[in-house]
């Protein structure tokens, strides 16, 4: 029999996307058509909830938005409101027990949740719950939120709401769905990205605007750090539910994780990696014959970086977009075949050439190894390897799935020995000010954990030392 083995991927992986719509007859279709948009943020499993105002309907799976939400399926979700999410695990197991939204029956009614992010204080309130008698159905965070939920002493449910968010910690920007109400909420430093919108009178929410462009929807505004935005027959109501604490937008949005098309933190996400690559260009300029992108993902800050240091930019790797995460294993092993699969050198425009290879990160640095000797073997004859963020040294514990300290390249060697592993002439990273620079943080509202080492919450500030120290 064939084996299906996995393509190795050496970026960090995107943790979530959610959409939502309120007020629209036949929501499920374009809460599908949101997610559809969303697919990038996570590729393990998708669901739908919906309400007709008299029942939640939901269904969800693993696998690809296209593949679950045939349009049987999606008749069977009715009514004018519905919630979708997307997922790439970051707690909990890959199993569709775990697959969002999460949808319970409680004193509050019946509510359908859907969340991006990571409760870094999870484990410690699930303990304390499971004890006073709470039964858990899944191993995602999420669970906790709805326990907490249903278990307030609040009188109504965005009393509860709040009750159940000032007892966890960490990254959430969540969706709930009622009977007859939609709720957008944003955690107190907005680690994640969560917008809202309008369509024909309806409202929307989704993670990000490329979500809006798909349905034809209008971008109307963020939702704050700390915000509850409540949406009903009544109107839209916004509530603060929480005290205000320093921002912490995660900046990896910027550099890889988002659309380029998107919106994100009021800001578009292409002009950032443009002048991510343009800083880039300034700090680390090299002589060379063209600039050419690790695609998709490299492609803005190549362009930048060609328009900064007046170099062409080429298109020198082709990437195969139908190639999923898994493939057939082939009769004869061929050596780098993931890489090869996924990317195939355009020999004519590197013969010869000097190179300035673009990418937005190195991770573990293996297929960055693996995409230098290709360029090399395509008659390259000096690859320069360019990096639009600082060097990654430390793990995110707000909602990304990364690897542990010790297996980031960055974190255990110098950029002179990540060269010297990748086999390039040269190496060259963002600076942390330019990447701040590039995305206007004058105020220190970015998140920057994963490339300094220092947390925002204390709880995880904590426990890295202890590891550090241990």
């Amino acid at each position: 029999m064939n084996k299906l083995i996995q393509i190795e991927d050496d970026h960090f992986h995107d943790h979530c996307g959610v959409f939502g719509i309120y007020g629209r007859e036949g929501a499920a279709k374009l809460t599908y058509l949101g997610l559809y948009a969303l697919q990038h943020r996570g590729q393990e499993s998708a669901g739908i909830a919906s309400t007709d105002g008299v029942d939640l309907h939901a269904h969800k799976a693993l696998g690809h938005v296209q593949d679950i939400f045939t349009p049987a399926v999606i008749a069977q979700l009715p009514g004018g409101a519905a919630i979708g999410h997307t997922r790439y695990s970051t707690a909990g197991d890959t199993s569709v027990m775990n697959a969002q939204p999460v949808v319970i029956e409680c004193n509050k009614g019946k509510i359908a949740l859907a969340h991006n992010g990571n409760l870094t204080n999870a484990i410690e309130v699930r303990r304390r719950l499971e004890h006073r008698g709470s039964i858990f159905q899944t191993t995602s965070d999420t669970e906790v939120i709805v326990h907490l939920i249903a278990r307030s002493a609040a009188r109504n449910l965005s009393g509860a709401i709040a009750d159940a968010l000032n007892q966890v910690e960490g990254a959430y920007s969540l969706l709930l769905l009622t009977r007859d109400e939609m709720y957008a909420i944003r955690d107190p430093r907005g680690f994640r990205p969560l917008c809202i919108g309008r369509i024909d009178g309806a409202w929307a929410a989704a993670s990000e605007t490329c979500a809006f462009d798909l349905i034809d929807a209008e971008y109307v505004r963020e939702v704050e750090p700390g915000e509850m935005v409540r949406i009903s027959r009544g109107g839209v109501e916004s509530i603060r539910f929480a005290p205000e604490k320093a921002h912490q937008y995660c900046i990896f949005e910027h550099v890889y994780f988002s659309r380029p098309d998107s919106l994100v933190f009021s800001r578009p996400v292409n002009e950032s990696r443009e002048r991510l690559g343009r800083l880039l260009a300034r700090e680390h300029p090299v002589e060379a014959d063209l600039v050419t992108p690790v695609p998709d993902s490299g492609v803005p800050a190549a362009i930048g970086y060609a328009a900064g240091s007046g170099i062409p930019f080429r298109m020198a790797l082709i990437r195969n977009h139908y190639v999923g995460r898994t493939f057939i294993e082939p009769d004869q092993a061929i050596r780098d075949f993931g890489v090869k699969l996924k990317l195939n050198p355009v020999r004519r425009m590197l013969e010869g050439k000097r190179v300035v290879l673009v990418d937005d990160s190195i991770v573990r640095g293996t297929t960055s190894r693996k995409i230098v000797r290709l360029v090399r073997e395509a008659g390259a004859v000096e690859v320069h390897v360019r990096i639009s963020c600082p060097p990654t040294i430390s793990p995110c514990y707000y909602g990304v799935d990364t690897p542990r300290r010790e297996e980031l390249i960055a974190a255990n060697q110098s950029v002179d020995e990540i060269r010297q592993f990748l086999g390039a002439d040269s190496l060259g990273y963002l600076s942390l000010d330019s990447l701040r620079a590039a995305v206007d943080d004058n105020d220190g509202k970015f998140c920057t954990s994963c490339y300094t080492g220092s947390y925002p919450t204390e709880l995880v500030q904590l426990e890295v030392e202890a590891h550090r120290e241990s």
